[in-house]
């Protein structure tokens, strides 16, 4: 038994009292292993290792490590019989516990060395384990040749790397990869011829520089898209001729790519930077340009802000056909009169909503449905296709809104009767302000309970649509005269269709109109001032401030 701390423990000596409890400790024969006695801490104080002396004798090296001082320590080998005379072992097979020399100034004094702790390097020596092979027995060290060139040899994993210098022989390298690692130790290495070559570095070269080269050029270009200008042509074009087209809403960066996409300048960012510099830069519209190719972003916008450049026809909010007509005459180089001609011969081939009315009565099929908007418009067209492009998109707004289930609810028959309210409101209101009032004013004299003007409307507009005037004074003997169903002042209700072509906010404002009871309405300064009341003795106030305005 060891004890309970296994191989730590101490073993009494003969004739000693046992530690434990009183009763003596079983002894077993001693297995001659050397002395694994231990101080007072546990580790390996002493160790004994076997060796074979040079006539093939088994011996035993032991040692004892005494601390004779601090961080000192001595080191004795001793033979099995040393160990007799010095009471390592007894005639009973007990062995005497060597005490330690401790330092008390030494606070590690008693306790064993770590290992590797300034320990003596036996390697080499007799005391070495295992023990070194005699001189005679030893295989003789291989031998390298130096390099015949430089007379030094590098060593085997040294010296030329193997992708700079040529290839040896193919009957070397099979000889070479036969034979183990161990035959390399004793026998001379066979050393092959290498070649040099530059094709080797010529490949480095050329891949390093290359890289170098791609890493400059994206460097470059990066410097260039951040920090550099943008890339622009110079002069004003050349002199090849194209017709962009710019949608409504494009900001100056969408304009740029469509000018960059045709040819005529070189990069939108140009395009912006000019377009801000310019002062007039921000009064640029869409619609149709005819410009250049490779023109310099600076001349693009001067020329776009230029009416001459622009081909196209815009129609206004409140605009009537007839100057739609006119304008695009002029535009195509028509004769006066060619494209309202074409109206209204196909008027029913533009794509009108099916709710639309051409009665005998309406002046103009067409009239409502140019919506308002610019269009393109450029020398060699036909008049009924810029038309077509107007009635599309008439049709597509008047859809959104869905204006066939909106006028039921709004008291009126069809849509069409719709549309002719919107434009009598976009006629009648002078600012945005006005149109749901317009819209309100419009609904209530309407209405069969109407007793102020008893369902008549008295529309200035609709007289002057019918006249294609723009009077603001007109007699009462004019009026009354006249008996046009396109004269509210003479006949109930709505006039037989649109008097002009809406835009969205007249259209909104018919579709939700003021609940305010608004029935009378006057332009007290003939222009753009028009105030609103509900009873027939405020809309005389009105009409006498009108009066003293405008020298009546």
């Amino acid at each position: 038994m060891y004890g309970d701390d296994g191989w730590g423990g101490q073993q009494a000596h003969v004739g000693q009292q046992s530690p434990y409890g009183g009763q003596p400790q079983q002894q077993y024969p001693q297995p001659q292993y050397g002395d694994w006695t231990q101080g007072q801490q546990s580790g390996y104080d002493q160790q004994q290792y076997q060796y074979y002396d040079e006539q093939g004798h088994q011996q035993y090296a032991g040692q004892d490590q005494q601390f004779a001082g601090q961080d000192q320590q001595q080191y004795a080998v001793h033979t099995p019989q040393q160990y007799q005379h010095q009471g390592g072992w007894d005639a009973t097979g007990t062995h005497g516990h060597v005490p330690y020399a401790a330092d008390p100034g030494d606070p590690y004094g008693q306790q064993p060395v770590a290992y590797g702790g300034e320990q003596p390097d036996f390697y080499g020596t007799e005391d070495a384990y295992p023990p070194p092979v005699p001189p005679g027995r030893r295989s003789p060290e291989p031998k390298t040749d130096p390099d015949p060139e430089t007379g030094w040899d590098p060593g085997e994993d040294q010296g030329e790397h193997a992708f700079f210098a040529g290839g040896g022989d193919d009957e070397d390298d099979e000889a070479e990869s036969r034979s183990g690692r161990g035959e390399r130790r004793g026998k001379k290495p066979v050393k092959s011829k290498k070649r040099r070559t530059g094709c080797a570095c010529m490949v480095v070269v050329l891949v390093f520089g290359g890289g170098l080269g791609t890493v400059g050029y994206f460097g470059w270009k990066y410097y260039q898209n951040r920090f550099g200008p943008a890339p622009d042509y110079a002069g004003s074009g050349n002199g090849e001729q194209v017709t962009v087209t710019i949608p409504k809403g494009a900001g100056g960066w969408e304009i740029g790519q469509k000018l960059r996409e045709a040819g005529v300048v070189e990069s939108a960012d140009a395009f912006v930077s000019a377009l801000q510099a310019n002062p007039k830069g921000k009064g640029l519209q869409e619609g149709v340009y005819t410009l250049e190719k490779q023109m310099s972003a600076a001349s693009a916008v001067q020329l776009m802000l230029d009416p001459k450049s622009q081909n196209n026809v815009i129609v206004t909010p409140g605009e009537r056909n007839a100057g739609v007509y006119a304008a695009i005459d002029k535009k195509l180089q028509l004769s006066t009169g060619t494209t309202r001609k074409i109206a209204k011969q196909q008027s029913r081939k533009l794509g009108l909503p099916s709710w639309a009315q051409s009665s005998g009565q309406v002046q103009d099929p067409l009239e409502g449905f140019l919506f308002p908007g610019t269009y393109a418009a450029a020398k060699g067209m036909k008049p009924d296709a810029i038309l077509k492009q107007m009635v599309t998109q008439a049709k597509e707004k008047y859809a959104a809104y869905d204006l066939q289930t909106k006028a039921k609810a709004l008291g009126l028959n069809n849509a069409f009767q719709l549309v002719t309210v919107m434009s009598l409101v976009q006629a009648e209101g002078k600012t945005h302000d006005d149109f749901r009032k317009m819209a309100e004013v419009v609904y209530n004299r309407l209405k069969p309970t109407n007793t102020e003007t008893n369902q008549l409307l008295q529309f200035d507009s609709t007289y002057n649509y019918l006249k294609g005037t723009s009077n603001i004074h007109i007699s009462e003997k004019e009026i009354n005269s006249n008996q046009s169903p396109y004269n509210t002042y003479t006949h109930k209700g709505l006039p037989p269709g649109p008097i002009g072509n809406p835009g969205e906010d007249a259209m909104k404002a018919a579709l939700n109109p003021t609940r305010d009871g608004w029935i009378y309405f006057v332009a007290t300064d003939g222009t753009t001032n028009t105030e609103f009341a509900k009873t027939y003795a405020e809309f005389q106030q009105l009409k006498d401030k009108f009066n003293a305005t405008s020298g009546n």
